[in-house]
């Protein structure tokens, strides 16, 4: 397996390309033992991507998109670049080393946090959730962060105040619980309007909503082909390198601001920590609320913990001016600022680009959004609006179940390693031009790098049963086709995997329970508690 660095690079440094002085390698199993992850489904399998995207349906299910080995490519052209920000910098480093299931495992590290916490969740983990159906037979999906908007559309719609207030929690963490067990009726009064009916009282109370993009039509709109994942431009200011100590991380020494919520940015930040840059959390007056969200590691939550920790933190109140100046201060020693702030917030508050790279000549501005630009009129800038909108939630079913899109935050995920990736190689650019840069990544660059193989060749959808794993006597595990299906059903998940290497197909035991991988001896050297005990899937590169 191979990482394509130049076209990492490319765009960020045109006409630069010493791919020779750093050579990549991406294995599937890396540090996990047991010799089963050996490609993407057993990847998906064992390292718990097919339990999460299937939590909504109540059974595993796989994805019909190559999530584990896209999510390693991303990572590996990100610790190239970083090796060469550290060969800019007067280290010598030659080789970077990542595996499949290593990024796999951080894909669904918040899940597994959370999972592995000795108190329950905020919601059950009930299958279920969107997308909606209306009387005419559009399938779409809808999205608000405001709960008073969220309970109007469903008033509009004829549903009892009660009913939409029940069903908003289960709605609202679908984000960290990957369902959401929402009434039937609230179902029911979709399916009893037209769609023109559903669309005006969204528009009248303010709830996004976006039918489900058939995939060729994302693919009519990116008819001249899959754009580059991030956009970069020159900001005014020259930067001068400092030296690296021997032996240390390839952005040692760096100092990241990050003002991020949910996960996008948040784990772009995680990344750079990875790679040893110091990162420091813009957070508001009082703390991010996301601290306190069950399940806790004592009075830390665990989802926060994967996305968060070795991050230090700066309250600061934006909208007050002083907090503005105070923010300001911080960026003068920075070489990082990233956000994912709503679209015009940094330029309304006076910390747009411009603004900041006045204050730190050198820097690097570094924007994760939703849309880039890339689409006219878009939804709101989600993950699961951006998976509805780009045709995702067609690519990820094979043909025997109908589209929707996970409720896994894939797209969130990606597109936080984007914005790492896009983070680093702007360093990169920065050592070698001394200039700073603005550089944005977004969820629909991480959604259309998820669909570049479905649209290159086709669009057409997998068949049924695709990567759809075996039910054994205990539990689950992978097989190519469902003629073994009957051989198995009997068999515990152990001995299916043994019959089925006797008939001469790998397969894979499905992890079920995430909580169980931090205590399974396969996963030891990837997974390690941290100092809250919670575990915590190490940094997914090596150098040498």
């Amino acid at each position: 397996m191979t990482s394509d660095v130049r076209a990492a690079i490319g765009p960020l440094l045109p006409g630069f390309a010493p791919v020779s002085e750093v050579t990549a390698e991406i294995d599937w199993a890396g540090p996990l033992t047991g010799d089963q992850v050996v490609d993407e489904v057993t990847a998906q399998a064992v390292c718990g991507v097919m339990h999460v995207h299937g939590r909504s349906r109540g059974e595993p299910s796989g994805m019909g998109i190559d999530y584990a080995t896209t999510a390693a490519r991303v990572l590996s052209g990100t610790g190239v670049l970083a090796a060469l920000v550290a060969r800019a910098r007067g280290a010598s480093t030659e080789l970077v080393r990542t595996s499949v299931a290593q990024s796999t495992l951080l894909t669904v590290s918040q899940y597994m946090a959370a999972a592995s916490a000795g108190d329950g969740e905020v919601v059950p983990l009930t299958p279920g959730g969107p997308p909606f159906a209306s009387r005419d037979g559009v399938w779409f999906e809808v999205d608000t962060l405001d709960p008073d908007v969220w309970r109007r559309f469903w008033e509009a719609l004829g549903a009892p105040a009660r009913l939409a207030g029940s069903a908003w929690r289960p709605f609202q963490f679908r984000y960290a619980t990957a369902t959401a067990a929402l009434p039937a009726d609230l179902h029911a009064h979709t399916s009893a309007l037209p769609y023109a009916v559903l669309e005006s009282a969204a528009h009248r109370t303010g709830v996004s909503i976006c039918p489900l993009t058939p995939l060729r039509q994302r693919a009519v709109e990116l008819v001249d082909g899959i754009p580059d994942p991030w956009t970069v431009l020159p900001l005014p200011g020259q930067y001068t390198s400092t030296l690296l100590d021997k032996e240390t991380l390839p952005l040692n020494g760096m100092v990241v601001l990050e003002a991020g919520r949910r996960v996008q940015a948040p784990l772009a930040a995680h990344l750079l920590s990875l790679l040893g840059a110091d990162v420091i959390r813009i957070e508001p007056p009082g703390g991010d609320p996301l601290r306190g969200m069950p399940p806790m590691y004592g009075e830390t939550s665990a989802r926060w913990l994967a996305l968060n920790r070795h991050k230090q933190a700066a309250q600061v109140d934006i909208k007050d001016p002083a907090g503005r100046d105070e923010l300001r201060d911080l960026v003068a020693g920075a070489d990082v600022f990233l956000h994912n702030w709503a679209p015009g917030k940094a330029e309304q508050f006076g910390l747009g680009p411009d603004d900041l790279s006045a204050v730190r000549p050198g820097l690097v501005y570094a924007y994760t959004s939703g849309y880039a630009g890339r689409i006219e009129d878009p939804p709101l800038g989600t993950d699961f609006m951006v998976q509805a909108r780009t045709g995702l939630g067609e690519a990820i079913r094979p043909a025997d179940q109908p589209p929707a899109p996970s409720l896994m935050a894939l797209v969130d995920v990606m597109g936080g390693l984007l914005g790492a990736h896009a983070v680093v190689g702007a360093l990169l650019r920065r050592e070698h031009t001394g200039q700073g840069c603005q550089v944005e990544s977004s969820l629909i660059a991480a959604s259309d790098l998820l669909l570049a193989d479905f649209v290159s060749t086709g669009c057409a959808r997998r068949p049924s049963g695709f990567r759809r794993p075996l039910r054994t006597a205990d539990g689950w595990c992978t097989a190519e086709g469902d003629e073994h299906a009957t051989a198995v059903r009997d068999l515990s998940t152990a001995d299916a995997v043994a019959e089925l290497a006797r008939r001469g197909a790998h397969s894979a035991p499905v992890s079920e329970d995430l909580a169980t991988l931090p205590h399974d001896p396969r996963f030891a050297a990837a997974i390690r508690p941290d100092d809250h005990g919670c575990p915590a899937v190490q940094t997914p590169w090596s150098f040498a």
